[in-house]
């Protein structure tokens, strides 16, 4: 819980006029369910694709697995207080499928959506809007295992698990993300085998990735005929994508990661359509057969929100023979029909998972949204940063972090000066917790956990962001 002898933080630079936010501006923080909620078979819970991939050797950095992650499953209660104790608007959180429906087909678990419940009915009462996330990464295994993403058939479950949730808590949630992060699920599950189900095979990428969509597409339609008062919308990860060089080759090669990393779902979801320019790019990879007439206009199911989750940009230069790749990028590539294209470091600060700081990009990302595809209220459902902490004298004094956040926010004004329609912020994470295929390696929150005892510390960015909420803004500099 949060200390009160420990007064809030400000500013970087506590000078000048305030940089405030439109009024109702919704401030919040975001976490997953397979990251925090642990109690990995209890409730009626079982395995999902990460229970598989992280109990598997050499999966996960140290072995590490989900099954008690925070303990937030035992914890909630304690947790919404200091969600509200730090003056959070909203929390965003996702729902874990297979706690709500073991195997991925058949009835709701009643004791699996009784945890949910709890935590919303909780959050109201302490006056935090929940946003509730459908997907963020945890297929039912028994899903995986009859094909997982690439069969078709996996949307149709999806869409019929979304109505049980919105059955249960349509009632009381406002705020309805179908997906967390498309392209993570298909080309990291299905393309490099980074993450879960740990497959790599460029076609199957392809088509987990189709099908993700269209899922989602058959989920909104699900919700609006049974929720019309619902606001849905989608959470893609994207990011501006520059040439090394003014070299006509680096051009193509920003231009073929663009389309795989953002044009892939922006066109789908908003346009209804796939670019020309991405089909001929992959054209040896797939020739588009698993799209089937109806599948596009489902996808482009009219929404109320967008969803931007934006950490860093690529730079990328075109293929060099015989270069090594980027180490985060090596083979099996999740760039199918681009694994050639260089990603290049510019020997700018980085975070503690090497990637860039770059929070022009964010200004840059949301423009590009609303400019060429939407005009959507549009949200930045994550941003943050890992570093490494250090807990000294009780305290976690995360300057790093802050300084991130401040950064990053004060480029969310600078959108919002530009005409962008940004009406929240979650930051990303709100607590430390299983970092995917790093596992309890990398630090991502604002609340320091100790995962011997479970103790929670808010650090220094916590603190800060606290006062940005009161505020309703950042200090000057």
């Amino acid at each position: 819980m949060s200390n009160p002898s420990h007064p809030p933080a400000v500013g970087v630079l506590d000078q000048g006029p305030e940089l405030i936010f439109p009024p109702g501006f919704l401030w919040g923080a975001a976490t997953a369910a397979y990251q925090i909620e642990g109690a990995a078979t209890e409730g009626g819970r079982t395995p999902s694709i990460w229970d598989r991939f992280s109990h598997t050797e050499g999966r996960v950095v140290n072995g590490h697995t989900g099954d008690v992650a925070c303990d937030h499953y035992h914890r909630m209660p304690d947790d919404v207080r200091l969600m509200a104790d730090l003056g959070l608007r909203s929390y965003r959180f996702s729902v874990a499928w297979p706690r709500v429906q073991p195997g991925g087909t058949g009835p709701a678990n009643a004791e699996g959506l009784d945890f949910y419940q709890r935590l919303v009915d909780e959050l109201l009462t302490h006056g935090i809007e929940p946003w509730l996330t459908l997907y963020h990464w945890d297929l039912p295994q028994p899903l995986e295992d009859a094909g997982g993403w690439p069969a078709r058939d996996t949307a149709g479950r999806f869409a019929d698990y979304a109505q049980l949730v919105a059955d249960a808590l349509g009632d009381r949630v406002t705020y309805w993300t179908t997906l967390n992060e498309p392209w993570c699920s298909a080309f990291l599950g299905y393309g490099s085998g980074a993450h879960a189900p740990g497959r790599s095979d460029g076609a199957d990428a392809v088509r987990a990735g189709h099908h993700l969509m269209l899922g989602h597409g058959l989920a909104v339609q699900a919700l609006r005929a049974s929720r019309p008062q619902a606001q849905l919308g989608v959470t893609v990860n994207l990011y501006p994508v520059t040439p090394a060089s003014d070299d006509p080759a680096d051009a193509d090669a920003a231009r073929r990661i663009d389309g795989l990393a953002n044009r892939f779902f922006l066109d789908p979801l908003l346009r209804g359509s796939y670019p020309a320019d991405l089909v001929a790019d992959l054209k040896e990879v797939t020739d588009f057969g698993h799209v089937r007439d109806g599948d596009l206009a489902t996808i482009a199911t009219p929404l109320d929100l967008v969803g931007v989750n934006y950490y860093s940009r690529h730079v990328v230069a075109a293929p060099v023979e015989g270069a090594e790749r980027a180490p985060y990028w090596r083979a099996p590539s999740c760039w199918p029909g681009s694994e050639d294209v260089q990603f290049v470091t510019r020997g700018v600060p980085v975070t503690d998972m090497d990637w860039e700081i770059d929070a022009p990009g964010l200004v840059e990302t949301l423009r590009r949204v609303h400019e060429e595809y939407t005009d959507l209220p549009l949200y930045v459902t994550e941003n943050g940063s890992a570093f490494v902490d250090e807990v000294v004298d009780g305290r976690v004094d995360d300057v790093d972090r802050l300084a991130y956040f401040d950064a990053h926010l004060r480029a969310a004004h600078e959108a919002i000066a530009a005409g962008v329609p940004l009406h929240g912020y979650f930051a990303w994470s709100l607590m430390d917790n299983f970092e995917w295929a790093w596992g309890y390696t990398k630090r991502f929150g604002m609340v320091w956990i100790d995962y011997a005892t479970q103790i929670r510390i808010p650090k220094s960015s916590a603190r800060w962001y606290a006062e940005v909420i009161r505020r309703n803004g950042l200090a000057g500099q």
